[in-house]
């Protein structure tokens, strides 16, 4: 992934691709189209595969953004892929995880395979090529030090023997990238990850297994596969023998980071959903948008989401600038990002009332489909669980580093500035462990002046700083608590994890503030002018920090449940208007075959 390049002169002028992709999205969702609700609700009660509606994203040419621009693709940052999978699920979730399921296959070759099968699997994906991640099994789900399937040596190369289950597009993908157990003894260095084309396998070799039927995302291809004695030759390996689990784990930070999009959509079409229910429901002759309470949830919820995006932002634009604190960042958003969504999800439950369990009532049943299939993105690539157990093992990196107040407070910088272009990515600086902890956290009190500097130049209100303020406050006590907590041998102790949902809260108010202190200009262009009303008096933010203090047990305070009533306010005056900090209709990235350059 290589920064864009600006806009030259004689450049074609090209939409957005979000821009793009939007449109032909809201074309599909018209009576009669694929993304219509009544199609998706169909689809949906026959448990059947949105063949349609990944046609439409294939005519897009959204796999195209799964391929890194050094390979011949458009993947240029993980914002950028965020953002156009965000679209998807603000649609359908289902279909954006049986299309989205590609990238994440083919994580692990972007991170360990050689150039002649990176180059060779990019084409693949280019020309349609349908890649899936073989990682679980039946009997060990995300325990993969005890992955049974093995890749055993022979003549013609590697004989696999064995069974994935629970795999997304097991039975429907070519391609899978599969964790193999490459020494009996495990361990380490016991496994393997093999690229295994399901088309080039001896006959009888291989047997697909039955598609799982699934409480949420009924139509998804979430079956297994079955192999007995099926060879593929040595160069099936992506990257050395012996590296499977260190280059599942490196890969996991760029899936589990990507897995925000589908939380964000989600909560972007929950967030329609609400708000055109409570300007149409009346209720003693007015509707339920005109009470304070509903509004007042209503804004508390959207900075709620505003802040999920936040942390999805800074952590996406990190892994370029911040590679090495990615195994943090990335477990740290897959935690948050979907359970702060489904609390949402949870609150425009009880705005819809029993229209958000029926599934005729209201808007074709697409609440509670989209309540169930949410579900599914706080478990997959990892549960939350398993995420604050990740953050957990580094809780002594992250006490060190605050101890001592570590930061590269230019990559930060680059990583919080929205308008900046950011570097190549390089997947060699990926690291298992975050050696230097979360500089976001650990530089608070630099961005705690700096938002006292731009209150003094009149860009940001005082409620701000006080809040700023108020969140470095409260990560002193929190630090002193995950040091008293000694390591031990067996599970962490359930105060561990809820150390880590502080933990999380406190990252993701560290992340507003450096997207707020960051990006002066557009608080500049937003005090003077209201017209962009999600920065004017720094609205978001406020409403933001109060949630990541409520997060971390502290009273949001007036001011953040003032900001979160002008929210309110707002969604319901502009019902259809998107709720984002990214702007969609930033200049196209050039598109496959027009010059690019490359650092």
């Amino acid at each position: 992934m290589s920064a864009s390049r600006a806009p030259r002169a004689g450049d074609a002028v090209v939409a957005s691709p979000v821009v793009e992709l939007t449109r032909r999205l809201e074309r599909a969702a018209r009576p009669g189209g694929p993304f219509h609700p009544a199609a998706l609700a169909a689809l949906d009660r026959a448990e059947e595969f949105p063949a349609a509606g990944c046609s439409v994203l294939d005519d897009f040419g959204l796999h195209e953004h799964y391929v890194p621009a050094a390979l011949g693709g458009r993947l240029h940052q993980l914002t950028d892929v965020i953002a156009l999978l965000r679209a998807v699920a603000r649609h359908d979730l289902t279909t954006a995880v049986a299309h989205g399921k590609t990238l994440l296959g083919a994580a692990s070759l972007w991170v360990a395979a050689g150039p002649e099968q990176a180059k060779e699997a990019a084409a693949a994906v280019l020309d349609g090529s349908v890649l899936s991640w073989a990682l679980t099994e039946r009997d060990h789900g995300s325990d993969l030090f005890a992955s049974e399937l093995t890749a055993t040596p022979v003549p013609e190369g590697l004989r696999l023997d064995g069974e994935k289950w629970l795999i997304n597009n097991a039975t429907r993908g070519d391609r899978l990238c599969v964790l193999a157990r490459t020494s009996p003894e495990g361990g380490a260095r016991g496994f393997s990850v093999l690229l295994v084309d399901k088309r080039t396998l001896p006959a009888g070799s291989h047997t697909p297994l039955a598609k799982c039927r699934t409480h949420g995302i009924r139509g998804a291809d979430i079956s297994g596969i079955a192999f007995h004695g099926a060879t593929v030759p040595a160069s099936a390996l992506v990257g050395a023998e012996g590296t499977g689990l260190e280059t599942v784990l490196k890969a996991l930070q760029l899936t589990r980071t990507v897995c925000t999009a589908l939380s964000l959509g989600a909560a972007d079409h929950g967030l329609r959903l609400a708000v055109r229910f409570t300007v149409e429901r009346e209720l003693y002759g007015r509707t339920l948008a005109e009470l304070p309470r509903v509004r007042q949830i209503l804004g508390d919820r959207a900075g709620a989401m505003l802040l999920a995006e936040a942390v999805a932002v800074l952590s996406a634009r990190s892994a370029q600038t911040l590679p090495g604190e990615l195994s943090a960042v990335s477990a740290l958003a897959k935690a948050y990002v979907p359970t702060s969504t489904q609390a949402t999800l949870d609150a425009f439950a009880e705005l819809l009332g029993v229209r958000s369990f029926l599934t005729e009532a209201y808007a074709d049943g697409m609440f509670p489909k989209l309540e169930r299939d949410h579900r599914v993105v706080g478990i997959f690539d990892g549960s939350t669980l398993v995420n604050r157990s990740a953050l957990i093992e580094q809780f002594g990196s992250l006490v060190r580093g605050w101890k001592r107040g570590w930061a590269d407070l230019d990559a930060l910088g680059a990583a919080a500035a929205l308008d900046r272009e950011l570097p190549e990515f390089d997947p060699h600086a990926l690291r298992l462990i975050s050696s230097r902890g979360c500089g976001a956290v650990q530089a608070l009190p630099v961005v705690v002046r700096a938002c006292a500097e731009l209150a003094g130049a009149g860009l940001l209100p005082a409620a701000v700083v006080e809040a700023a303020r108020r969140l470095a406050e409260a990560a002193e006590p929190l630090h002193e608590e995950m040091a008293a907590l000694k390591p031990g041998a067996g599970p962490a102790p359930t105060a561990a994890f809820h150390l880590a949902e502080r933990y999380e809260a406190l990252y993701a108010g560290a992340a507003c503030l450096w997207l707020a202190v960051r990006n002066p200009d557009r608080l500049a262009a937003a005090t003077a002018a209201d017209h962009d009303p999600l920065w004017h008096d720094a609205r978001w933010i406020r409403a933001a920090l109060g949630r990541a203090l409520h997060g971390l047990g502290a009273a949001p305070g007036d001011d953040a449940a003032q900001a979160c009533r002008e929210l309110g306010d707002l969604l319901i005056a502009a019902p259809e208007a998107p709720l984002t900090l990214l702007d969609p209709s930033a200049p196209a990235a050039p598109a496959r075959g027009e010059e690019r350059e490359y650092s």
